[in-house]
């Protein structure tokens, strides 16, 4: 990919983030690289920060599967599953984005749809919990036919990358990218002679599409999340999810896969 070397950075307004912007412009530049103001012209899309900023990254750039996404760390003593490079090594990037050799990885995007009318895209995961102190009633359907009846705190589906997160806090599987899917996870669900659900997480194959429809009666005002952003949207009546197609591109490095990120941050 040595051709492309348009970049779009996504940072912050902090004062010390802008001018760590400003230094890796400038060991970039003698290399060839351009540095563009639009994201839609960018052929490489760089975040600088953590993981969180590598998610808003993807955010406000619209999870374009056309561009390469990178992240670059500022804090070393810190392992991150989306962001494999770092400000104190900025010829690692260079070398890998001139390389011949580079490949690139495929992480899969959820789309969320709320009542048929808003669609929303996130990397990591979604979460939908009741506002109010009193158990979230929903029924859950997998390709429209019904599968349970939920009634608990609340739930969380997430992808593949994503399942290293919330989920796993909440013992679900970890699973691998490759394996194109999204998992559904309970939160604190009641399970006794009145309410039973199958209490496991649920792993659905890409084609699958995961449809939660809220108890009418509940009043809820659910609080909903994608991946670190809130939605403030509270006449929900069903939420839709799916895979299918959807995914951004990373640049893969050799020995960093997402299983020694994995090994790394936890192990």
């Amino acid at each position: 990919m040595n051709s492309n070397k348009h970049i779009y950075f996504f940072t912050s307004k902090d004062k010390d983030i802008l001018q760590t912007c400003d230094e890796i412009k400038a060991q970039m530049e003698p290399y060839g690289f351009k540095f563009v103001n639009n994201h839609e012209e960018a052929d490489i899309i760089a975040s600088i920060g953590g993981d969180g900023s590598f998610l808003q990254a993807c955010r406000k750039t619209n999870f374009n599967k056309d561009k390469i996404y990178v992240g670059i760390r500022t804090r070393l003593d810190q392992n991150y599953l989306y962001v494999d490079f770092s400000v104190d090594d900025i010829q690692n990037l260079i070398d890998s984005i001139n390389s011949n050799d580079v490949m690139v990885r495929k992480y899969p995007v959820l789309e969320v749809n709320l009542n048929d009318q808003m669609s929303y895209m996130c990397l990591n995961d979604f979460y939908i919990k009741s506002s109010v102190i009193k158990p979230m009633k929903m029924e859950i359907y997998i390709d429209d036919e019904y599968f349970e009846a939920f009634n608990g705190d609340g739930l969380l589906i997430s992808t593949p990358t994503g399942s290293t997160g919330y989920n796993k806090s909440l013992d679900g599987a970890i699973i691998d990218p490759m394996i194109r899917s999204m998992q559904l996870t309970e939160i604190a669900s009641l399970n006794n002679n009145n309410f039973r659900t199958v209490s496991s997480s649920v792993v659905l194959g890409e084609t699958r599409t995961l449809k939660i429809v809220l108890d009418k009666e509940g009043n809820y005002y659910p609080i909903m999340g994608l991946d670190n952003e809130a939605l403030s949207i509270q006449e929900t009546e069903f939420v839709r999810l799916q895979i299918k197609n959807k995914y951004i591109r990373t640049l893969r490095l050799p020995h960093n896969s997402f299983w020694s990120k994995v090994q790394r941050k936890f192990l």
